[in-house]
């Protein structure tokens, strides 16, 4: 990765396919009509949609990954397939009907949205997604909510590493142990919720972070992401927070700055979500 003061909209991680990942993602969850958010996101330079199954848009950003003057090749779009359609033919089936809704040859990144079937299934989804990948239809694959114990089994089991592992990141949920393992086992750590579903927004270190650096605290926590070497997926369906959401290459936060931050973990008490990292 880039040294934080080269950080640019335009920076990548190398995933362990070997294919590059762009650092800030646009989050589609409960957009119902995310084409005016990923049209903005395009236009201020994002080039990673970050999508799934049970947010009931792919149609939507499969239409606007085709109708935007950017390559698709220069887009990088995900999508996730969760418990409901876990175990190999339906996986398989589930992959396919992803791509035929988003009306595109191949993605670039699928993910097991969640741990929630059970090792069998889990084991037998993630075979399913290395069969589509061999067969061109997806570039990378990987994880999404597994705690440790969910990626030691497929080490355990024989099967390749996933390239991700998506789970809650920010200051008040750091999810250290699987942060740690995944930075030991060569998985890029990609951040959801990292503004907290707005739950931390007026946090008076965030606030007193933003009056400094004359940023909101979205900018602020987004950049901690970034410098935490993570991959955030911010979401809005408002172009203009899309806008501002990219706007947060022109300052760095220091490196006590970045340990108060720390400081602020709280845990799996932290979570603002679901965060089913400890399903059976």
């Amino acid at each position: 990765m880039n040294p934080l003061s080269k950080l640019t909209i335009e920076s990548t991680a190398t995933l362990s396919s070997g294919r590059k990942i762009p650092l800030l993602g646009l989050g589609v969850w409960q957009n119902g009509s995310p084409i005016p958010a990923c049209e903005a996101a395009f236009d201020a330079g994002y080039r990673h949609i970050d999508c799934a199954i049970v947010y009931r848009n792919e149609e939507d950003v499969g239409t606007a990954v085709r109708e935007s003057t950017v390559k698709r090749d220069d887009i990088f779009v995900t999508s996730k397939v969760s418990s409901r359609w876990h175990g190999y033919d339906i996986a398989l089936k589930a992959i396919d009907d992803s791509l035929n809704r988003f009306k595109l040859d191949y993605l670039d990144l699928y993910l097991i949205h969640d741990p929630f079937s059970g090792k069998a299934k889990r084991l037998e989804t993630w075979r399913a997604l290395i069969k589509r990948r061999d067969e061109g239809k997806l570039k990378s694959i990987g994880v999404s909510n597994y705690g440790v114990k969910h990626l030691e089994e497929i080490e355990e089991a024989g099967l390749e590493t996933p390239s991700v592992n998506q789970i809650e990141l920010h200051p008040w949920c750091q999810q250290r142990p699987i942060v740690e393992y995944c930075e030991k086992h060569n998985i890029v750590i990609e951040a959801y919720s990292p503004l907290t579903r707005g739950k931390y927004l007026d946090d008076p270190m965030l606030q007193s972070f933003a009056k400094k650096y004359r940023k909101d605290g979205a900018q602020i926590l987004i950049r901690y992401s970034l410098q935490k070497g993570w991959v955030p997926l911010p979401k809005s369906s408002q172009t203009s927070r899309v806008l501002s959401n990219s706007q947060v290459y022109d300052f760095e936060l220091n490196a006590d700055e970045m340990k108060q931050l720390d400081a602020l973990d709280k845990g799996k008490d932290g979570a603002v979500t679901w965060n089913p990292v400890d399903a059976p």
